[in-house]
């Protein structure tokens, strides 16, 4: 792929460079780029002899007084021959430039959501998703104009131009000449209406952008909108917002048709300046009157490609500001990384040993969140970990996951770093069930096997039978081909843990890791769950982060965390007879289950 030729260089690149980068996508369609020059040509070709057939159906017969009805009728056929053929390749020509187009942007954006999915979690840390979505989506839509409008615009305006001025120059020198002068007339005013169109532009964009920041805040916080009566005033900030924006498009609407009426009252002017010079040559029988109509019309369509190739800068823009976007994205390099040399393993071989040796991490290099943290877990053993928020809990779990890599230390699973380990092997032995599971629009089937062709439908019916996910699959309309709509909406929270919990016994880790997994539970769903659990732990080792005590009472041991430091662990008997942090928050947790009864 391109952008893997470019790395962490492409940060402060220059838009010529950034420009060569994404020209660089279009050398697989270099045929498809030349047909649609050649298509242009003759289309451009075809367009402008009309005029000049109509030149000759003037001087060399109607002016000439020959009176030929034969030479008209092949003079009008042949006019309508080239109207067709006219026709016939922009119609290529466009479609063939869509394609290439298309597909170069189709290209594109499976790159950059390539390049996306293997970033590290500290790249999600630091990059709002919103903005993601806008360089896949929006950014590649502007690429796409770019291919669809712009380079069309400079290829088939730009040679316009250069055939009509060779057209009016055959016609008569001294006639062209006069009309030239109004070329820097005409870069004059392009100039001067470009800085303000690209000043309306941007306004008209921020605007925008800030009224859609501020619905999607709206929308995202509309039960506390609803909850404190904020409705009026929070439709007060969106007319408010309404207002500027449409003041800033009717600004940019404006301008733009000042710039093209600006022309438009040009090109007028130029039709009369040459009806007035080449009138009265005609008069003096120095021109003859066919020329002077292929002129007039020629200079009439001069006006057309100036103004469609002006109209395109602030798309232009957009293109460049979009491309820099995207190539500093591809110029991100994961932090997260597979050893040059990894070590393979056999999931199915793995016995699931793991040792925190001595560990220390943050989230960046001011603040350490896990202080020389040492830990170590016997194959099969299952560890509870308690903790209040910001102990260090779910830090501990990124790490084994290798999310984030340690700052000093290692973990280990059966001796091997992580870190020596493919990532793809390592998710394979380690499975992760969060506090809110994600599904995927789908069916049941394919978010139990995560689109895993290679897992039969047998298997994933047996997983979730295991679990008792079962019944609730079958009164379900569609049973396991129910699709599910985005995060599995529809579904209850204990509904989605059981399926996560069958994509486990699909996958069959040697290592589970259960965060929070029964925190937002009722306790009826949470006996379901705790069930599911223990079929699931058997024979695996397992790491429970707990919000709720009950969750890992029988757990072989339980570990207690702190500020990022281990202060006790035991069993669950030996902690409270320690009478020290464990029962503390034991105590607490008792309460908060009482007050939830109450």
């Amino acid at each position: 792929m391109p952008f893997k030729r470019r790395g962490a260089a492409m940060k402060q690149t220059s838009n010529r460079s950034v420009m060569r980068s994404l020209f660089a996508y279009t050398k697989a369609h270099r045929l498809t780029f030349f047909l649609v020059f050649c298509c242009t040509v003759l289309a451009i070709s075809a367009d402008l002899a009309q005029p000049y057939l109509v030149k000759i159906a003037i001087d060399d017969n109607i002016m000439a007084g020959h009176n030929d009805y034969r030479s008209l009728l092949i003079i009008c056929l042949v006019y309508l021959g080239l109207s067709i053929t006219g026709f016939v390749f922009t119609y290529l020509q466009n479609n063939l430039l869509q394609y290439a187009g298309q597909s170069i942007i189709a290209r594109i954006r499976k790159d950059l959501f390539t390049h996306i999915t293997k970033q590290s979690m500290p790249f999600f840390d630091r990059m709002p998703s919103g903005s993601l979505i806008t360089n896949v989506s929006s950014d590649t839509e502007t690429l796409n104009q770019f291919f669809s409008q712009v380079l069309l615009s400079v290829v088939r305006d730009g040679l316009t131009l250069i055939f009509i001025i060779g057209i009016m120059f055959q016609l008569d020198v001294r006639l062209t000449l006069y009309c030239l002068i109004l070329l820097p007339i005409i870069a004059l005013i392009a100039i001067g209406f470009r800085s303000y169109m690209r000043k309306t532009y941007q306004a008209s964009r921020t605007a925008l952008s800030r009224l859609i920041a501020f619905v999607a805040e709206n929308l995202s916080g509309m039960s506390l909108i609803q909850a404190f009566h904020q409705e009026k005033e929070q439709q007060k900030q969106f007319t408010d917002r309404n207002q500027t924006y449409l003041r800033a498009n009717l600004r940019e609407i404006r301008t733009n048709v000042l710039f093209n009426r600006s022309f438009d009252i040009l090109g007028s002017l130029s039709v009369a300046f040459v009806t007035w010079l080449g009138g009265g040559a005609v008069l003096d029988r120095a021109l003859e009157f066919g020329v002077l109509y292929a002129f007039i019309t020629y200079i009439r369509q001069f006006f057309q490609p100036i103004s469609a190739i002006t109209q395109q800068w602030n798309t232009f823009q957009s293109t460049i500001v979009s491309v820099n976007r995207i190539w500093n994205l591809f110029a991100v390099e994961p932090t997260v990384k597979d050893s040059a040399d990894p070590i393979d393993v056999d999931p199915a071989l793995v016995k699931g040993r793991v040792d925190f040796d001595h560990i220390k991490f943050g989230y960046s290099d001011e603040v350490t969140v896990l202080h020389d943290l040492d830990l170590h877990v016997a194959p099969g053993e299952m560890i509870g970990i308690v903790g209040t928020t910001g102990a260090g809990k779910s830090s501990l779990i990124s790490l084994l996951c290798r999310f984030y890599d340690v700052k000093e230390g290692s973990v280990r699973i059966d001796g091997i770093d992580v870190r020596e380990l493919p990532q793809e092997k390592l998710h394979r032995i380690v499975g992760l069930v969060q506090q809110e599971p994600y599904l995927y629009s789908g069916s049941i089937v394919d978010n139990v096997r995560m689109f895993d062709e290679t897992i039969s439908r047998e298997e994933v019916v047996r997983a979730c039978k295991f679990v008792g996910a079962d019944a609730l699959i079958e009164r379900m309309r569609d049973g396991y081909d129910t699709q599910l709509s985005e995060r599995g909406s529809g579904l209850s929270a204990g509904e989605k843990q059981l399926i996560s919990f069958a994509r486990i016994i699909v996958f069959q880790p040697k290592i589970l890791i259960l965060d929070e997994a029964t925190a937002n539970l009722d306790s009826h769903t949470e006996q379901l769950i705790q069930r599911a659990l223990k079929k699931v732990s058997a024979n695996r080792t397992t790491l429970v982060i707990a919000h709720r005590i009950s969750t890992i009472m029988q757990a072989n041991r339980i570990i207690v965390m702190r500020a990022g430091r281990i202060v006790e662990q035991g069993t669950h008997t030996q902690l409270l007879a320690q009478h020290g942090y464990y029962e503390e928050l034991y105590r607490h947790s008792r309460g908060m289950a009482e007050m939830g009864a109450g």
